[in-house]
């Protein structure tokens, strides 16, 4: 069998141990723009923070990664078509390569908002990549005397702000919804995070977009006028759905595959951030764009793929993360009921509905926040555990012998 994989991420990586765990024989080859070998995406601002070393961030996988799994991994090359009735790949090098199945991981890229003036900014980049982190350091030139404007309040600006504090002389972060982190959390956790980040030095703007750049100054929508020598641009991502669309698969605002990863298209499956599946709270078609969902979906791919019969229905909206020192983890959805408990060095919101965790959101203290994850992954039944307990302290003790038996993989107790 011959297996091809476009892309150089965490759903490539999960694509190849899937494949791996049934066929140990099949050739695979990988096709990834990126030169790099596998690394650690979200940890790009540690790097820049010096909390990581390149080297370290390049050990994702081990060295030899690729040798023992057997696969050809080719770099630095993009794929430009996809032949789906000939079951043919074509590379910007020239080269075509044949496929008896096919998994594109291509993931997304980063969203460039319509902005007048954008194209006279010198000093301007993107926050998603290992060559975007290099380059905003190149461009900070470690003198400590830059202004640095981001526009976006998500997770990729945030981490960016955090990742150059220390490297700038200021940090102003614009955004037009009217709280930081508008898609992961609710008013009142965003306003704590944001004042642990204002803490910091960091200052934002709300509800206001840049209306127009000159080389160093941006003109917001509301009349102030923000003076910057570096722009990182950070407003959201879009899948990269191009090659899919050659190959005839359905698209719907990503590449649409079914609980098995695969595509409208026989042979081919999509993993990762460029893909939207059910979401399996609501049923409805979303995108799931985060690591751990991306490497889950590659590795239910790559099992396809390698001919058993697996799905993915575990995937749920998960963040864990933290700003200046606030840790925060959050998951699943918030339309139920709101528990919260607010202390001193915790701020939970549990939400429930139909005896279930549907959602949760933690900030501070986040120890043991894997048995909530997992309440809310398992769809476990609310009144089949003692939820009280859970409630106040996660912990294993409010489960059965036999649930605590298989959540310590079948060890003794």
């Amino acid at each position: 069998m011959r297996y091809v994989i476009i892309g150089g991420s965490a759903a490539a990586v999960g694509c190849i141990e899937g494949i791996r765990a049934i066929d140990k024989d099949g050739e695979i080859t990988l096709v990834s723009r990126e030169p790099y070998a596998f690394y650690g995406r979200p940890l790009i601002s540690y790097l820049l923070e010096g909390k990581t070393t390149r080297e370290k961030l390049l050990a994702y996988r081990p060295a030899d990664y690729e040798e023992k799994n057997g696969v050809r991994a080719i770099r630095g090359v993009s794929a430009t078509s996809i032949d789906a009735a000939a079951h043919l790949v074509a590379l910007d090098n020239g080269e075509t390569l044949p496929y008896d199945r096919l998994c594109i991981a291509t993931g997304s890229s980063p969203f460039t908002p319509s902005m007048e003036g954008l194209e006279t900014v010198p000093s301007k980049t993107c926050f998603t990549t290992l060559d975007d982190a290099l380059a905003l350091e190149a461009m900070l030139g470690g003198r400590r005397d830059q202004r640095v404007l981001i526009v976006g309040a998500g997770l990729i600006g945030l981490k960016c702000a955090e990742g150059i504090l220390s490297l700038a002389s200021s940090i102003d972060v614009v955004d037009l919804a009217p709280r930081i982190l508008s898609t992961v959390l609710p008013e009142e956790p965003a306003a704590i995070v944001q004042k642990q980040i204002e803490k910091a030095g960091v200052r934002f703007h709300l509800g206001e977009s840049v209306a127009r750049c000159e080389p160093n100054l941006a003109h917001l929508s509301g009349g102030a006028d923000i003076p910057f020598d570096v722009l990182v641009l950070a407003v959201g991502v879009r899948a990269n759905t191009a090659l899919a669309e050659t190959a005839g698969c359905l698209l719907d605002r990503g590449i649409v595959v079914d609980n098995r990863c695969q595509t409208s298209v026989e042979g081919i499956y999509a993993a990762g951030d460029c893909t939207v599946s059910a979401d399996p709270d609501t049923g409805k078609r979303r995108m799931l764009a985060i690591w751990p969902n991306a490497s889950m979906q590659g590795d239910t791919a790559g099992r396809n793929m390698a001919g058993a019969h697996v799905v993915f229905d575990k995937g749920v909206p998960m963040n864990a993360t933290g700003f200046m020192g606030l840790h925060l983890i959050s998951a699943g959805c918030y339309d139920g009921e709101p528990l919260l408990t607010h202390t001193a060095d915790l701020y939970k919101l549990l939400y429930t509905r139909d005896d279930r965790l549907v959602g949760f959101i933690l900030l501070g203290n986040v120890d043991r926040a894997g048995i909530y994850t997992a309440l809310v992954r398992e769809r476990t039944p609310l009144s089949s555990i003692d939820f009280e307990l859970i409630r106040e302290t996660p912990q294993l003790m409010a489960f059965s012998a036999t649930e605590r038996a298989k959540k310590l993989g079948g060890g003794t107790l």
